[in-house]
């Protein structure tokens, strides 16, 4: 267990649903950090993120949620940002300098706009059972091109921001690792291939469950 987590303290609640890559973030991060955390199942199908008692901790209705000893943080990303403040400040999981500090921010923000409406969607999509639509189609072209992006963007690099790993790569890693779950394939893009596999590599990592979809090679 880290240094920096309080001895007396309660492990760390986090309420998650277990093929979510959002999801997947956080209980990275908390084991990379050697953070205590019990783990809480939501039942997303069911509707469990609406109920009242859900949203009692998050508004939004949305899982991962964490609740560290009477501190609710929920977003997945903010959620990361708070554990490697609270108790990873002597890493550099979250740089400082302006420059690594910036292209953080803008993978993060990446997350959420080309990753999501690419290998996120795509997968979603599949584990949905929505089938071809253009929807669907839309996904994974959009997949393609940005993964075509992210191939150039980390040339000459071992992790996203750099020669060491940051929030950015346990943010970025469990929607491009598991695109081939949504039908998108990885095979034209080694060097987000050998990222993946670095990422594996990292001390505390954990996989994601794979959903029951075959992949697409």
């Amino acid at each position: 267990m880290t240094p920096d987590f309080p001895a007396n303290a309660a492990p760390i609640k986090f309420y998650r649903h277990p093929l979510s890559g959002h999801c997947h973030r956080v209980e990275m991060m908390l084991s990379i950090l050697d953070l205590p955390y019990e783990l809480i199942e939501v039942d997303l199908l069911k509707g469990a993120h609406k109920a009242s008692e859900f949203l009692e901790l998050n508004l939004l209705g949305q899982v991962p949620v964490i609740d560290d000893n009477g501190t609710l943080v929920a977003d997945s990303n903010a959620i990361l940002v708070y554990l490697v403040q609270a108790y990873g400040a002597a890493t550099d999981w979250l740089p400082t300098a302006p420059k690594p500090a910036a292209e953080v921010q803008r993978w993060l923000s990446l997350t959420v706009s080309h990753v999501a409406t690419g290998p996120s969607r795509a997968r979603w999509r599949t584990l949905i059972g929505a089938g071809d639509t253009p929807e669907t189609g839309a996904a994974r072209e959009a997949s393609h091109a940005f993964l075509g992006l992210m191939e150039g963007m980390i040339a000459g690099r071992d992790f996203l921001v750099g020669d060491s790993p940051t929030i950015a790569d346990v943010a970025v890693y469990a929607y491009i690792a598991h695109a081939p779950e949504g039908g998108v394939s990885l095979a034209d893009y080694p060097l987000v291939r050998a990222w993946i596999d670095r990422v594996q590599g990292i001390k505390g990592f954990v996989p994601m469950q794979a959903s029951l979809i075959p992949e697409i090679a």
